[in-house]
């Protein structure tokens, strides 16, 4: 060891190899959040090749899964390697109140954002009333 100061960084990766549960999917933070008549997720991606980006919905699960890919390169002599590779997985179930068919998403500067509506049917809606002699009355919220 050319520098003292790299035992200490030699101890990290150590206790970071032995505790790191990284051999399976790593997660992704997200913001999620509803605007209007829809649900915003953002899932912060970055480095990842957006092709390696999957999205897909299974009833009421909504799946993001991701790969970010090592760079191969043999005549290079690493320094520090901390940068996270592997497979990325995130899960949502969606409630019943969505449409799940109208789901959009984008890539953009490393950002997957998924736009889930809210179904017709959860939307909050006006409601006639009528009285028994059949005249009708409406009611203010």
């Amino acid at each position: 060891m050319s520098n003292p100061l790299d035992f200490l960084g030699h101890i990290d990766r150590l206790a970071s190899g032995a505790f790191d549960t990284a051999r399976g999917p790593r997660l992704m933070p997200v913001d999620l959040f509803r605007e209007g008549d829809q649900y915003v997720l953002n899932a912060d991606m970055p480095g990842i090749d957006p092709s390696s980006v999957d999205l897909d919905v299974d009833g009421q699960l909504l799946t993001i899964r991701a790969e970010r890919r090592a760079p191969v390169n043999e005549s290079v002599k690493w320094l520090s390697h901390e940068r996270p590779y592997g497979s990325y997985m995130r899960q949502f179930t969606l409630g019943d109140g969505v449409d799940v068919e109208r789901i959009t998403a984008t890539y953009e500067n490393g950002v997957l954002s998924v736009t889930v509506p809210v179904a017709e049917r959860a939307k909050p809606r006006k409601i006639e009333i009528t009285s028994k002699e059949g005249e009708r009355k409406e009611m203010s919220s």
